[in-house]
């Protein structure tokens, strides 16, 4: 089984960068799932229903999200109704929509994509390994799911590679967004699970994170105020990984990143 994962989509140069080389990645990989972070997706703030549904016209099939989810209030009355769009589970009990959703494939196989968020340095939320031991309690790889994807949106490595190291063996994939910069960490932990820190931003790398460049350096040169916060508008990367997934155990067989488009050294998986 293959899953294709995309990192946060910042605004139009991220979409755009999406709608261009979403498919050659169908194409080539041929994946059974694609799940795309979309919190950025909405001129760098959250995520719009019209967005959401040209996504999944595109062949996305579940929508992960962050701190930004709400940026767009119209989300918190389309998140209720579109089950495929998530915010993360460890929001607080009768918080709108949901933080994980199973999803069935094309070839009958059923995967659990689920959405958490860090807690350093990030909004104070419930307990996210908490959170995630609790909803696994229903869920065994190999037994009743085929495969189970976090997408875990935090601000250190640390906690990341925490949240990797605690579910290792029980997931199939633990992979980092927010950062927006893509990490070189991608490997199978010792019990079979791929982690990788930071999928990276898919949008324009001539920025700072996916802002326009001179915007940002006046925050940190002039130390005074400056134009609000916009996204760059360039030519975008897409940037995610490929991760597959021995259909029987549920546990990952190999992770390969993705990185195609301007700017960024073009990185595409190689399969056998």
């Amino acid at each position: 089984m293959r899953i294709v994962f995309i990192g946060d989509i910042m605004g139009r140069s991220g979409r755009e960068a999406l709608e261009k080389h979403l498919p050659r990645i169908k194409d080539e990989l041929s994946p059974d799932i694609i799940i795309v972070n979309g919190e950025n997706a909405a001129n760098g703030a959250g995520i719009t229903e019209k967005i959401a549904k040209h996504f999944f016209e595109l062949g996305v099939d579940c929508i992960t999200t962050g701190n930004h989810v709400w940026d767009q209030r119209e989300a918190l009355a389309y998140i209720t109704r579109e089950k495929n769009l998530l915010r993360p589970i460890n929001y607080p009990p009768g918080t709108p929509g949901l933080g994980y959703v199973e999803i069935q494939t094309a070839s009958g196989h059923k995967v659990l994509v689920v959405n958490a968020m860090a807690r350093l340095f990030m909004d104070a939320l419930d307990d996210p390994f908490r959170a995630i031991d609790e909803l696994l309690q229903d869920y065994r790889l190999g037994q009743n799911i085929n495969a189970i994807f976090i997408d875990f949106h935090g601000e250190t490595t640390s906690e990341k590679m925490s949240m990797g190291h605690h579910l290792d063996g029980r997931v199939s994939a633990v992979v980092g967004t927010h950062t927006h910069i893509p990490t070189a960490d991608h490997h199978i932990m010792e019990k079979g699970t791929a982690y990788q820190s930071d999928a990276g931003m898919s949008g324009d790398y001539n920025s700072v994170i996916g802002v326009e460049k001179a915007i940002a350096m006046h925050r940190f040169v002039k130390k005074t105020p400056s134009e609000r916060m916009r996204p760059a508008g360039g030519e975008g990367c897409v940037c995610g990984n490929l991760i597959e997934i021995n259909e029987n155990s549920g546990l990952a067989t190999n992770i390969q990143p993705i990185r195609i488009g301007h700017v960024l050294a073009q990185i595409f998986p190689k399969m056998n």
